[in-house]
């Protein structure tokens, strides 16, 4: 009887330990998708818009190392007004779930041309003001996936 009483404080302490390791992990993995999201799609300094731009910014954002993204959108609005799309009505994600928003912020896409190979990735650019859907998660929500 007494064994158990002194062992009673370790295994609390062991649940609490697992509990608390398992609410760090989702937020981890949410920082990691948020600071991806950052890397590859937030360029609020720049209006972007010209093929020159989509080749060097895809080759400094690491969207080149292994192989040609073939395509990407670089959003030109501060991290702010981004965010605030995550405040906007849940719609549902092409992966199904009702995680995504939509607004309205300038872009500019690039396509791979197609014909280029790595390292030498090419692409074609086009700037534009149109609609985005992203995907938000975390409390408060964040961006972490650009949709569409």
């Amino acid at each position: 009887m007494m064994a158990v009483q002194r062992t009673r404080p370790l295994l609390l302490l062991l649940l609490l330990t697992l509990l608390g390791l398992g609410l760090v992990q989702p937020s981890y993995a949410q920082d990691r998708m948020h600071q991806r999201f950052l890397r590859q799609h937030v360029h609020p300094q720049e209006t972007g818009g010209d093929d020159s731009y989509c080749n060097l910014m895809m080759q400094r954002r690491r969207m080149t190392v292994n192989h040609c993204k073939r395509f990407n959108t670089f959003i030109h609005e501060d991290i702010w007004n981004i965010r605030s799309i995550c405040s906007t009505t849940n719609i549902q994600c092409k992966n199904g779930r009702m995680n995504c928003h939509e607004g309205v912020v300038k872009v500019t896409d690039c396509r791979e041309t197609g014909s280029s190979k790595v390292p030498n990735c090419r692409y074609r650019a086009m700037a534009s003001t149109r609609r985005v859907v992203i995907a938000c998660e975390g409390d408060p929500e964040v961006p972490v996936h650009f949709d569409a």
